[in-house]
């Protein structure tokens, strides 16, 4: 561990963090509190993230504070804070140091002499609280920051006494560049956020660029199914592990793959063509099999015993809004899933017809403008997949509404594709229309990365 750098951050004895409700700032405000720094933030809302800083001493104020910003000597901002903000323009116009998340995180790969990055377009967050829980069961105290709250911990992030550091790598601005990993996983490569990266190409050099980053003695663990990131053994001189359930020449692969009445998979692994155990899991869909064979592969790599992975693996519930149950009523059980891509939307519909119900219905909020209007087909083609189908307004997020697109155009593609789809822009209409129609054994799914999360809770009062 390199203390030095520790030492020198510690120079700055008041640090502010515009943007501090954001999963991964959060993270980043209770690692700098646990180093004994000083640290406020500002969030523009009020959420349970924020109130658990507040109960942690870590002052948060709702709505901009430059009087904060003043008094702070080093200032750490969020990628969705815009150059206008009030808090930035008074950090520079005080000449008080500032850096932008991404970096801050680099900063802290560099701290430890092992950082693992879980990185692709899908699935990082399951990835990580895998690899992580792993690493806790086997006494490896290792530090780690993930995008949800992983349920175990009760926490979106861990500080150890090792020099491990797990965290999601993500690729949205190529953010993950500015990142020095030892090993990494890339779960998959497929086509998104477009608004920044203009074609798939792009995309793939992206992750090209950052297999480079990682030295000889490090592990790249990826997806043998996934033609292009088996092509990323090109781009790195580090050792490669492959895992997959279609390419038997993967180096870990599933078979003989089942589910049972949860829905939950039980499959065999083999390890270079031998036998390597069965495994079970806690969580539904195919698709968190890949994500499994991910963890195994890595945490085999470090040494850790296939019976506690195993262990971990089997009693392992989900990180926070992956296919998470949040209640039911009149034998009516809702869901709610981050899921704001067409191959996520597409692989949560496949678990869930490994689960036993009479009807399905989803309630789906398309996340960005851009997103939407690039992958309107797609979307389309996902959701066909439940029995019945809501849709509600985009969320715009970081982008401004100049796309000339709706959630009116994505139920008008939805029926040339002859499925019947609703537009419900108020929630709490889309709450009495469930209460209304759902009947019981029914499920019910909330689906997006936005504020459509809030309509389970809803439902259920």
């Amino acid at each position: 561990m390199n203390t030095n750098n520790i030492e020198n951050l510690k120079q700055y004895k008041h640090i502010h963090l515009i943007g501090i409700g954001g999963i991964s700032m959060s993270a980043i405000a209770e690692v700098l509190h646990n180093w004994g720094i000083f640290v406020t933030g500002s969030d523009c809302t009020r959420s349970k993230i924020t109130d658990k800083l507040a109960s942690h001493g870590i002052y948060v104020s709702i709505g901009h504070n430059t009087n904060l910003v003043e008094k702070a000597d080093f200032v750490i901002y969020s990628a969705a804070v815009k150059q206008d903000d009030p808090e930035l323009i008074c950090a520079k116009t005080n000449n008080i140091p500032i850096v932008e998340r991404a970096d801050f995180v680099g900063f802290l790969t560099r701290i430890y002499d092992n950082t693992i990055g879980i990185a692709g377009t899908h699935g990082k967050t399951t990835t990580t609280s895998m690899i992580a829980l792993c690493f806790i069961q086997a006494g490896l105290d290792p530090n780690f920051q993930v995008g949800a709250i992983l349920k175990e911990v009760n926490s979106n992030h861990r500080v150890g006494r090792s020099d491990y550091f797990i965290l999601e790598a993500c690729e949205y601005v190529e953010s993950f560049l500015k990142f020095s990993p030892q090993s990494t996983v890339v779960t998959n490569i497929d086509n998104d956020h477009l608004d920044y990266f203009k074609t798939y190409d792009n995309i793939k050099k992206a992750f090209g660029k950052y297999v480079n980053l990682l030295p000889k003695d490090g592990f790249l663990v990826t997806n043998g199914d996934d033609i292009d990131c088996i092509e990323l053994r090109k781009q790195t001189s580090a050792r490669v592990i492959t895992f997959g359930i279609q390419n038997d020449k993967s180096n870990f692969v599933a078979r003989n793959i089942r589910f049972n009445v949860n829905g939950f998979p039980i499959f065999d692994v083999y390890h270079n063509n031998t036998y390597f155990g069965e495994f079970k899991l806690s969580v539904p869909g195919i698709h968190n099999v890949y994500n499994a064979l991910a963890c195994i592969a890595m945490c085999t790599a470090y040494g850790i015993a296939k019976h506690t992975i195993k262990s971990v693996l089997a009693e392992f519930k989900g990180a926070s809004r992956r296919f998470e149950l949040v209640g039911s009523y009149s034998d009516i059980d809702i869901y709610d899933d981050y899921a704001h891509h067409p191959s996520e939307v597409l692989a949560t519909a496949k678990a869930m017809k490994n689960k036993k119900y009479r009807q399905s219905w989803v309630i789906f909020q398309p996340h960005t403008y851009s997103r939407t209007k690039e992958l309107l087909g797609d979307f389309a083609e996902a959701l066909i997949s439940f029995d019945n189908i809501i849709i509600t307004d985009i969320y715009a997020a970081r982008e401004t509404d100049t796309y000339g697109v709706s959630s009116k155009d994505l139920v008008n593609k939805i029926k040339e594709y002859g499925k019947n789809a609703l537009y419900i822009s108020d929630f709490d209409d889309i709450v009495k229309f469930i209460k209304s129609h759902a009947c019981p054994h029914d499920i019910v799914l909330t689906l997006g990365a936005g504020t459509v999360t809030e309509i389970g809770s809803k439902i259920l009062t």
